[in-house]
Formats: C-alpha cells, structure tokens, sequence
C-alpha cells in the first residue's frame, strides 16, 4: 500500500472492519512535514472497545483448541506478509513515525523474525511428568493459556513491539485485542491487514484505534484476562495498579535511563560510535536508548571532542532521505519536552557543545525536529541525570574510577539496559555483574535486542515477573495446570 492519499482507518473486530462509534476524529500527519495529513482517524468508544473484546472471548474456545503447531503456522504467514510488503511498511514507518528508512527497514525484518520464531515455538509447547510418591499415580504439568489478552502498544516501534506481543500469545493459545498508539495508527491497520491476509480465524486477533482512556473501560472488562503494557512509567503504573485490583494477570515494560560506562583502556572510537548511536538512533525514541554516558576521568576530555565531532556531521531531515543520519521526534508534545529537559541541564550547570533547540530553516518549519545535542560536564543532582528525555541527546557525565563510574550508573530509579566500553575482562566482569539492569553489554550500544533472548528490566523499568522476546516470553501468556493421574 503506497501512502498516496489520505485514508480512513477503521477497527478490526471478529474478522470484519468496523467503523469507530464516535464522531471524534483527528489527522494523523507526517511529523517530518505535518502538512501531509496520512489518514483521518475516528475515535472509538467504550461500545468498540467491548465489542471486540467479546469476538475475542467468541473465538477463546476454538482457539486453545487448535493444535499449537498450527496456530505457528498462522505466525508463519504472518511473517510471510511482512516481507512481501516490506516497502511499504518501511515507508509507513518514515512518514508515520519519522525514523530513517534504514531502521525502519531493520524494523519490520525484525518484525518478521518475530513471527517466524514463535511459529516455531508452537512446536516446543510441553509440559513434564514428574515422579509421585506413591505407586500407579503419575504427575503431569501441562501449559494453558490464560484467555483474552489486552494489548496495548508504544508509537516508536509501530510494528515490532505489537509482533513481540501478539505472536507468543497467539502461539500460547492465547486471543488478542491490540490498542495501539494514536501516534501510529495507519501502522495498526497495516498490521491487521497482515493478519487477515495471513488467514487468522476471526475473533483470534482484534483491535480498536482509540484514546489512552479506553484501556481503563477494557481492563475492567471481565473477559480480559491479561495485560500487557509497554510506554511511560506514569500510563504503566496506573495499568499495573488496576489490573491488580482484578488479580489480572499484568506485564509491564517502561522507560530506562540506561548508563554506558567508557573506561580509560577502552577504543575510545569504538565507544564514540557506541554513544552515538546509542543516544541518537531512532532519534533517540527508544526505551533502551543511552540516557548516561559515564566517561573515566582519563579520558573525559579526548572522548567529547570525538563525540562533537561526530555529533557535528548529524544531517537531519525526513528519513525518505538517504542522505540523512536523523529524522523528526513523533510529535510536538515530545519534541517540546526534549527541549525543555535541555534547557533544564543548561540552567543547572551542564556545558551546551552542539544542538540544543529546533533546527531553522525552511525544511525544518512543519516539522518536529530538534537538533542533536550534546550535553557535558551533567551531574547526578541535575533532573537530566534522571529523567528520560526520549530525545536526540547525549549526556556526559564524568566518574573518577570504575567504582565511582558503577555507583553513578545505579543512581536511577530505572534498570532496563546497560553497556560498557573497555578491554579489560576482569573490569568488563565487574561492570557486567555490578550494574542493576535487565540488559547489559559490552563494547555495544544499550540499544538494540535479538529476538531469541530474553528482555526485561529492573526496578521501574518493569513490572519483573515476566521477561518478554526468546522463550521466556511464553511464560507471560501460559498458566500451568497440575494433574494427578492414579492408575490400576
């Protein structure tokens, strides 16, 4: 589907496309250049809402029953699709959400390996039999899926972070309402295109395009039996809190303010390229981007001239354009709340190198851009030291030593990825064990996951009881059933 024209969208709900109850509609525009408007979106109710989450629970039945290697097969399918329209999904990304086209590309081929792997973990479901205490009676634990699971996904990976939801609770026996974000709608109906053309049975895969206040009405519902949650810290803890008022099963996956230590043996070029891509990828929209950089005193000077001269060469623009290392932030709310968290680092003290304000210029003027910044000398009192600014911006701090460089590193409320740059194995094995985070590398970016290993944080990163992608993220969508079997 080229982007050619300004479209409706509408839900999808038990197999059909169902036009949203209410008259509220907004333009979801391009942020790169907010004139092109990409679809007119109608807002749905709480009556959308239920009924979708009643053709879910409509097709619980049939669903579970269905043997578990054919439901990968549909998973299969799905990844068929989004290879086939790799371009267009690409471009949907660039113009909907305003990453470059080669992360969006990586996008959905990742998307796509998603789909593929818990495909194949529909042939790995099992149980155990376990040794009783007595003669003739045998013990067998067998995996269950839990129900209808709600659904409810960020704007800045539109179609990964749905696929590394949606494709484990499908395979697990699980049916599925997704609310996606109001940022990326158009990538919504993209991916339920895929999933009717990939031959879901209706009811197994739903989903309402709507406000944030819908998902309160549907965790409520009484045929909702898990959530799970990924976007900002404050949205996530009011899910975790009602789901719990239910006994809801609930995962959570926020925010990061995720440290990259460089020590002084380290490739100090390695570690620049590291930080930079790190803190400016994906425009800097990522829950594991780099929020610290923790240089050694040694080498604190030599480290920042490289990064402003790097961070210098930055071309921002729309990310259609190969020429370009950066695109917009997804709306003016973000782009002004990146500005004012720097201007906040500026006023306390932190040293201003490069950036720090919207871009001038007529190709910048209807867009949401800010430039890449570079901020040295923060502190750990300053709010940037602890705010996620979900931004384009590097921030240096300066440690002593290793130890200090770990204790600055834990100093967050959050726990989510982490990295560090140095040959050393006996200070990377310090680093690696000492950090308090889901995540951590070594000699790599803090961004950046494989699919078949487990991700999750610590601390107010996470909810903690799940892990989500690799095997592990079956767990969150299976329950366990004990059988005592006595024989003669």
């Amino acid at each position: 589907m080229a982007l050619t024209k300004t479209q409706e969208l509408q839900n999808y709900i038990g197999g059909q496309w169902v036009t949203p109850s209410s008259d509220d509609t907004f333009e979801d525009t391009n942020p790169a250049d907010t004139r092109e408007v990409l679809a007119i979106v109608r807002q749905s109710n709480e009556s959308d809402a239920d009924a979708a989450i009643e053709a879910a629970a409509g097709a619980e039945a049939s669903w579970k029953n269905t043997p578990a290697p054919a439901r990968g097969g549909y998973l299969n399918k799905l990844a068929e699709q989004m290879r086939e329209r790799q371009e267009d999904l690409t471009r949907a990304i660039v113009q909907e959400m305003g990453k470059t086209y080669n992360e969006a590309k990586k996008e959905v081929l990742f998307a796509a390996g998603i789909a593929d792997f818990y495909a194949a973990e529909g042939r790995r479901i099992t149980g155990k039999v376990i040794p009783a205490d007595m003669e003739n009676i045998q013990i067998q634990t067998v995996p269950e899926p839990l129900g209808v699971a709600l659904i409810v996904t960020p704007w800045n990976f539109p179609l990964s972070i749905p696929t590394w939801k949606i494709a484990p609770a499908v395979a697990a026996g699980n049916t599925v309402v997704l609310k996606t974000s109001s940022e990326t709608p158009l990538l919504g109906k993209m991916f339920m295109e895929m999933i009717e053309a990939s031959g879901f049975p209706a009811g197994v895969v739903n989903q309402v395009i709507g406000p944030g206040r819908l998902v309160s009405h549907m965790i409520d519902h009484p045929s909702v039996d898990a959530v799970s949650f990924t976007g900002s810290n404050p949205v996530g803890k009011k899910i975790y809190e009602q789901a719990n008022k239910h006994m809801k099963r609930v995962h959570m996956e926020m925010g990061g303010k995720n440290p990259l230590l460089v020590l002084s043996d380290a490739d100090l070029d390695e570690a620049v390229d590291v930080a930079v891509k790190g803190s400016l990828g994906q425009t800097g929209q990522a829950c594991t981007a780099t929020g610290r950089v923790i240089v050694e005193e040694a080498v604190y000077d030599e480290f920042v001239q490289k990064v402003k001269a790097e961070v210098e060469k930055f071309k921002l623009g729309s990310g259609l354009d190969e020429q370009v290392h950066m695109g917009p932030q997804v709306s003016d709310s973000e782009k002004q709340s990146t500005l004012e968290l720097i201007n906040s680092a500026v006023e306390e003290g932190a040293e201003l190198l490069v950036g720090g304000s919207a871009p001038s210029g007529e190709e910048y003027e209807h867009g949401h851009f800010v430039q890449p910044t570079l901020l040295a000398g923060v502190t750990r009192e300053m709010r940037i030291a602890h705010e996620e600014e979900f931004g384009p911006v590097i921030s240096v701090m300066k440690a002593s030593d290793l130890d200090e460089a770990i204790e600055i590193a834990n100093d967050t409320d959050f726990g989510l990825t982490a990295s560090v740059c140095t040959n050393d194995s006996n200070s990377m094995t310090r680093a690696l064990n000492e950090i308090e985070a889901g995540l951590v590398k070594a000699n790599m970016p803090t961004t950046g996951t494989f699919f078949q290993a487990p991700f999750g944080g610590y601390k107010q990163s996470g909810s903690g009881s799940f892990k989500e992608l690799g095997r592990e993220g079956m767990d969150f969508f299976t329950k366990t059933k004990t059988k005592y079997i006595k024989t003669k």
